[in-house]
């Protein structure tokens, strides 16, 4: 009885696996160009989303280190140098304005001055520090202690 049962079974699966490989073969040819399609697809899809996260990179890391800073010492400006560079309060107080940032027009409304005077005033301190730009003229006027 065991024998029956048994080589029932097998031929009956060896029959199911005959049918799913003639199904699968019919499948197959019937359907050839869709499912080549389909697997240039995935491909294609799979190389553009890598190359995709190839050329984005990664995401940015922030790294944040805690340094000591020595605390500030106050400024005092040199006031003898200040008198030999022959620079008065208004040229210093446009060093200073400088030294923050601030462009031509953003001093004159600062200070309520044109910005024509202000150019003047300027290119007077580059002059009487020896500076062609502006940045120049910060540094300098930070090495000479004119400005913190």
């Amino acid at each position: 009885m065991r024998k029956h049962v048994l080589l029932y079974g097998l031929l009956g699966g060896a029959l199911i696996a005959g049918l799913k490989l003639i199904e699968y073969r019919w499948i197959v040819v019937e359907y050839s160009v869709e499912i080549y399609g389909a697997l240039v697809a995935a491909i294609f899809a799979g190389f553009g989303i890598w190359l995709g996260r190839r050329l984005t990179g990664r995401a940015e890391k922030v790294v944040v280190k805690e340094v000591m800073v020595e605390a500030p010492v106050a400024f005092v400006r040199d006031q003898a140098r200040v008198d030999t560079l022959g620079l008065t309060p208004r040229e210093l107080e446009i060093l200073e304005l400088i030294a923050a940032g601030l462009s031509n027009r953003e001093i004159a409304e600062r200070v309520h001055i044109s910005e024509n005077t202000v150019k003047t005033h300027s290119s007077r301190v580059f002059d009487k520090l020896g500076a062609r730009r502006r940045t120049q003229a910060v540094q300098l006027g930070k090495d000479l202690r004119l400005i913190p």
